[in-house]
C-alpha cells in the first residue's frame, strides 16, 4: 500500500437506501421479510434498523419510481441484494405471501430470485454457502 492510500480518506457505508413509490408498502415488506424493525416511517421516507439496533435500511419515496428490470433490460438494474437463508423454500413462500412476486427467468438452481412490492429483485441464498 502507498502512503497517499495509507492517508487517503476513507467513508463507512452505514445504510441503503432503496427508491419506491410507496414507502410503507415497501418498508412493511421489508421489515417482515428480515425481521427488522421499523424505527421510523412518514410519507416520503422509512428507515428499518438492523440486528445490531443501528439503522441499514432506508426507503425513499421516488413520484415517478421505475423499478429495475430483471434480467437486465435497458441498464435499469443497479444492484440487487443477497439475502443467505436457512431455508430457500420457506423464506420465498414467506417473501411471497409478504407480497414478493417470482422473477422471471430464474438463474439457476441455487439461488431464488424475487422482486419486492416495488419492484426491486432479491436473491435468496443457501447461508451455509456464505
Amino acid at each position: 500500500m502507498t502512503d497517499a492510500a495509507e492517508t487517503a480518506p476513507t467513508a463507512t457505508l452505514k445504510m441503503t437506501t432503496l427508491d419506491a413509490g410507496d414507502v410503507g408498502a415497501e418498508a412493511t415488506f421489508w421489515a417482515g421479510l428480515l425481521g427488522w424493525e421499523v424505527a421510523h416511517q412518514q410519507e416520503e421516507y422509512a428507515m428499518l434498523t438492523g440486528p445490531s439496533g443501528a439503522p441499514a435500511l432506508g426507503i425513499g419515496l421516488v413520484a415517478d419510481h421505475r423499478p429495475p428490470s430483471w434480467p437486465d433490460v435497458g441498464g435499469r438494474k443497479q444492484f440487487h441484494l443477497d439475502l443467505a437463508c436457512e431455508d430457500i423454500a420457506a423464506t420465498e413462500e414467506h417473501a411471497l405471501g409478504l407480497g414478493a412476486t417470482l422473477a422471471d427467468p430464474q438463474p439457476g438452481e441455487t439461488w431464488r430470485v424475487l422482486v419486492s412490492p416495488a419492484g426491486h429483485p432479491f436473491c435468496l441464498t443457501d447461508a451455509a454457502n456464505w
